[in-house]
């Protein structure tokens, strides 16, 4: 039951005679048709006013606000309510450009490609969409069938409406949409097709679900060749499984060692404790490697200390060669292990914790972007695992980190190396010191690990060889360093020998 106030404020309602009753009828009719109209037009939008609101956003871009995503999704309702009488409405700004096309069940597929954009200046690089006759599939299998369905495109000249926290770079900053009415489109059989093209050079996507598409610059580093991609996953899964079980075989060496408590040896278990850590995590980080939870952030937290700590203790391991060849007369520093500890551990903890403190989303699910030559172009996919997510926290506190102590242990070795040279000019005759020297050359390469420098080689025609030789070196760390501590315990237990026997002999 609806009541409705006299139109004239101050006035009663005419309640006697047939005259009243019938201006009073005529004035409820009146305005039950306007609350009609007002009601049906919220929920209609003419083809002036949806160009009016891309003209607002356009306008938006320069101003010092950002724009949002909400624009998108709002300029999304507003063509899907458009009101036109043809098939196909199409408006465009300097910056968007919109297509609505009314479909119906009988919809046996679209293309679409940058000749529908002659009219548009900034569609200057050739791209394409197609879209198959299963898009319509489950909208049209409902027991009532839709007499229209409308389906969107929308291309965007800018990235502006879509920039994330990684302010990532976009292939000639084009953006292509689209969605079909209110449904959610997945799960297709035949696949919707985008082609982008790059210096002549065809970059294809292929989706099984309707949601905007774009190509990522991936500036740095470049993707890994998909036939790749599976020889260097064995090569870090066997050479990090055998450095765990090398790792452990050490740490058990060492307790039965006769100097258990020499110093020099001790720094030696903290970095193999380390390394043990790296590949355990490692390990672990494409395992656990899921789109959301705490789980992989906590991971890739507990992967970067590792790596850390273990660059950390290669750098110490350098700082105590030092003392040891470069100071004449030993040098006794009060607690020397625990402020090695300190500083071995508990810096890495310390920035880790800062980084966690400040934007814990640093760590979280990372994508290793792959790419896979194809006879009509190059296509794309990726791999995740459990890593720090921010180009910055990489650059500083994992290649500026890493390179920083590598270079420090390179100076250590070169310096090493001229020290060991001097000894051996004063030494007669080549005998078995050349051998020696060699094995200790080999040792203190990896014991320093120098072979880190490698990351900084991935570009060019350096990729390829870098990508091995930095998964075998690495991979295989613990290994390396469990045949030089053999040597070495083998090298002392000769040593005592020889003692013991001229002590004897006398």
């Amino acid at each position: 039951m609806m009541t409705v106030a006299s139109p004239f404020p101050g006035q009663e309602p005419v309640l006697g005679g047939d005259l009243g009753q019938s201006m009073d009828c005529c004035g409820a009719l009146f305005f039950l048709c306007l609350l009609t109209l007002q009601g049906t037009a919220k929920g209609i939008t003419g083809k002036e006013e949806v160009l009016g609101y891309m003209r607002r956003m356009e306008q938006q871009l320069k101003g010092r606000k950002p724009p949002s995503v909400d624009q998108v999704h709002n300029l999304e309702q507003k063509l899907l309510n458009a009101t036109f009488n043809d098939d196909k409405l199409n408006l465009s700004t300097n910056n968007i450009h919109s297509l609505v096309f009314k479909l119906g069940c009988n919809f046996t597929g679209l293309s679409l490609s940058s000749a529908a954009l002659e009219k548009v200046p900034q569609a200057r690089a050739r791209h394409a969409m197609h879209f198959p006759a299963e898009l319509t599939r489950d909208a049209c299998s409902t027991p009532v069938r839709p007499r229209e369905l409308r389906l969107i495109c929308i291309y965007f000249f800018t990235n502006s409406f879509f920039q994330d926290d990684k302010n990532s770079s976009l292939l000639n900053n084009y953006v292509l949409g689209a969605q079909l009415d209110q449904r959610r489109v997945k799960n297709l059989r035949d696949l919707v097709n985008i082609s982008f093209w790059h210096n002549q050079s065809l970059v294809l996507c292929r989706c099984n679900h309707l949601t905007y598409f774009a190509v990522l610059m991936q500036l740095s580093p470049a993707p890994v060749p998909a036939e790749l991609l599976a020889p260097l996953q064995y090569i870090s899964l066997v050479g990090c499984s055998v450095s765990v079980v090398a790792s452990l075989l050490t740490m058990v060496l060492h307790l039965r060692a006769r100097k258990p408590n020499d110093s020099t040896r001790r720094i030696h278990m903290n970095l193999q404790i380390s390394v043990l850590l790296l590949n355990v995590t490692f390990l672990l980080s494409a395992m656990l490697a899921v789109p959301a939870g705490a789980a992989c952030v906590a991971l890739a937290a507990v992967l970067h200390y590792a790596l850390l700590s273990c660059l950390t203790w290669m750098a110490i391991e350098g700082f105590n060669l030092y003392l040891l060849l470069g100071r004449v007369y030993n040098v006794y520093i009060h607690r020397y292990v625990l402020k090695l500890c300190t500083l071995g551990w508990g810096v890495p903890a310390l920035l880790v914790l800062l980084v966690l403190a400040v934007k814990s989303s640093v760590y979280g699910l990372h994508t290793i972007p792959v790419s896979s030559s194809q006879e009509n172009g190059t296509s794309f996919q990726n791999v995740s695992m459990c890593w720090v997510r921010s180009p910055s926290v990489h650059g500083v506190l994992v290649m500026g980190y890493s390179g920083f102590t590598t270079l420090f242990n390179l100076v250590v070795l070169a310096w090493a190396l001229g020290v060991l040279r001097r000894l051996r000019l004063r030494t007669k005759g080549p005998g078995p010191q050349a051998c020696r020297d060699t094995v200790t050359v080999l040792g203190l390469t990896v014991l320093l690990g120098t072979t880190w420098a490698l990351a900084f080689f991935s570009f060019g025609v350096f990729l390829l060889p870098q990508l091995f030789l930095f998964s075998i070196f690495n991979s295989l760390y613990g290994f390396f360093f469990f045949l030089w501590f053999c040597s070495q315990k083998y090298r002392s237990e000769v040593e005592v020998k020889a003692e013991m026997e001229a002590l004897s002999s006398s």
